[in-house]
């Protein structure tokens, strides 16, 4: 069996100096593809230096909802402003130099992008202008987006459906109701499913996923968070996607190889990985 990790953070902090083991790790457990993707440009730029030294690691590049405050100009007036009452001024350099990441073999997907109203690290309007460019950005250079969503499903949906025709992608680390599955499916989009599948307060999450077709699905990791049961609380690496397809088989009544076979596929079909 071989399996895909569609959504990890390699370059992060926390596996700093580790980064070879884990991708060793990954592979001998049988997951023989990662994806790891940027919320930044440091990040993003980080991510795929390690995809273009690694074989079966892939890069996303993007800028998640937390920093997207680092996406505008610099000292323009009101673009913070909570209230809406200041316009975001986008920086077009930053777009341009992400594109200038994207460019690049090793690079898949833009992502991680989208709406994170939890903590409100960026402004709302700033998150929702930027996310918006994203998917102009994943339109133009024709790649699929890889989208984060917490808490914010109405303005994600609206914002998307504003957005270009014909956009593929994964709402990724899926915790949202069964409404927002189905608006995804009908989007054309699939849906990820992480390490809170596994919890035992996962709530209604096993009962939603049992009704999204597996050619819908893909697995991930999050990495090097949201690490699975019995892991829950330790840092979450590429090769515990293993236990997310375990519990994902559970919840489908299908064994382990049919998760492995079919959740691999969609991923290199979504990605074009090899």
């Amino acid at each position: 069996m071989v399996f895909c990790d569609s959504h990890a953070h390699l370059a992060s902090d926390r596996f700093a100096g580790e980064t070879s083991a884990v991708i060793a790790r990954a592979k001998s457990a049988g997951v023989t593809r990662i994806v790891t993707c940027g919320g930044d440009l440091p990040s993003s730029e980080a991510e795929r230096a390690i995809a273009r030294e690694q074989a079966g690691i892939y890069a996303a590049v993007g800028v998640h909802g937390h920093e997207a405050s680092t996406a505008l100009v610099a000292g323009a007036a009101g673009v913070a402003d909570l209230d809406g009452a200041g316009a975001p001024v986008l920086d077009e350099a930053f777009f341009a130099r992400l594109a200038e990441l994207a460019d690049d073999p090793a690079v898949v997907a833009i992502g991680e992008i989208g709406l994170d109203y939890h903590y409100d690290l960026s402004a709302r309007a700033v998150q929702r202008a930027v996310f918006a460019r994203c998917l102009r950005l994943a339109a133009d250079l024709g790649l699929p987006v890889i989208l984060h969503n917490r808490e914010s499903d109405e303005d994600l949906r609206r914002i998307v459906d504003e957005g270009p025709c014909g956009l593929r992608g994964v709402l990724h680390c899926f915790s949202a109701d069964r409404a927002m599955a189905e608006w995804a499916l009908a989007r054309g989009l699939y849906i990820g499913v992480a390490g809170p599948i596994t919890f035992a307060n996962a709530r209604g999450l096993p009962e939603v996923i049992r009704h999204v077709p597996l050619d819908r699905l893909l697995i991930e990791t999050d990495s090097p968070f949201l690490a699975p049961h019995p892991l829950r609380g330790r840092r979450n690496e590429p090769a515990y996607v293993v236990r997310v397809a375990e519990r994902l088989a559970e919840v489908k009544g299908i064994t382990l190889e049919q998760v492995a076979d079919v959740t691999t596929g969609n991923a290199c079909r979504l990605f074009g990985l090899d």
